[in-house]
């Protein structure tokens, strides 16, 4: 189901758009995006925008999605620590490409809705938990990559003291309204170097080293 337009969604919206990675290319043709929609967006699960989720959260377009995933150079030995399973479609997308993937989630609705379908899809690599993602995942550090679904203020501390030396961490960095995709490369255990990769526009993350809402 859908096949046709997830060739599609691959060869228009992100091999003409600069993804080159050929396993990020064949994990997004694979993991079927319309089962983390609701029912109602299935027809346009696969066009090039994002789409609204549960609590007011989105699932980023197919493009970002990526993006971000395209960055973190995935070998497929690695540890990945995701913050903000959302929908859990980029965990899958991780999963598919990385050794083991932690996730989590601060909306506990969002993470049971996830853990479902992944449980479904039989995703044995995953690990989820729902707490404040800004902290990161303290006993199962430190991770090889780290990947952020949501806007930060500024790169997070705590994440990066979790990233081992040598790792990568994707995240959107500026106002609660615009950012900019970092790639934050963790050169020593206090060397970061800090890579643009473009603007871009995600809900805040929200933490204690995120965006402080009521």
């Amino acid at each position: 189901m859908f096949e046709s337009e997830r060739s599609a969604m691959v060869r228009h919206q992100l091999r003409r758009r600069g993804i080159i990675d050929e396993r990020v290319l064949e994990a997004m043709e694979k993991v079927e995006r319309h089962l983390f929609v609701s029912e109602e967006d299935r027809d346009c699960a696969y066009e090039d925008r994002p789409l609204l989720i549960e609590a007011g959260q989105t699932i980023s377009q197919p493009y970002i999605v990526a993006l971000m995933t395209q960055n973190l150079w995935l070998a497929g030995d690695e540890k990945v620590l995701e913050i903000g399973t959302g929908s859990g479609y980029q965990t899958a997308i991780l999963a598919e490409l990385a050794g083991e993937v932690y996730s989590i989630e601060r909306i506990p609705k969002l993470s049971k809705r996830a853990s479902k379908i992944l449980e479904k899809l039989k995703y044995n690599n995953i690990k989820l938990k729902v707490g404040d993602g800004t902290l990161g995942w303290l006993e199962a550090a430190p991770f090889d990559r780290i990947l952020v679904t949501a806007a930060a203020p500024q790169v997070p501390r705590t994440l990066f003291k979790q990233l081992g030396v040598g790792g990568r961490m994707v995240v959107p960095v500026g106002s609660m309204y615009s950012q900019e995709l970092n790639l934050v490369i963790k050169r020593s255990d206090c060397g970061m170097e800090v890579l643009r990769c473009g603007g871009c526009i995600f809900v805040p993350l929200v933490g204690n080293e995120g965006w402080k809402v009521d």
